[in-house]
């Protein structure tokens, strides 16, 4: 992609990654158990794709940075989907618990950038 370096593709990458990984998540619930075939198999799909876009972004990037920020913040989307969509609850220790997450992927990223 033109004018993009590589750093910028894998963070590109990374970010499709985790869309789409939220959306096979999302299809794996409205599937009922893969009793509804259009989620079914939207949710392959999606899940396909993200894994795709997450090996793209490990041309990139490190895998310990890539893959703690797909799933840190697949987690906290994922969770906010549920609450928004479905009507579920998070406890004030689960939110804790995630906030604790995105410190630790973030933290992981700022030492990753303080070695290069």
């Amino acid at each position: 992609m033109k004018g993009m370096n590589g750093s910028d593709l894998g963070w590109l990458f990374l970010g499709l990654a985790i869309v789409l990984e939220l959306s096979g998540t999302l299809s794996m619930k409205m599937s009922e158990g893969f009793s509804r075939l259009w989620p079914s198999v939207l949710m392959f799909l999606f899940y396909g794709i993200s894994f795709t876009c997450l090996n793209y972004a490990l041309r990139y990037m490190d895998m310990s940075i890539a893959y703690a920020t797909w799933s840190g913040i697949g987690i906290v989307l994922i969770s906010a989907a549920g609450v928004w969509l479905f009507h579920e609850r998070l406890s004030m220790v689960s939110m804790l618990w995630m906030l604790v997450i995105v410190v630790g992927v973030v933290g992981l990223n700022m030492s990753s950038k303080a070695h290069s």
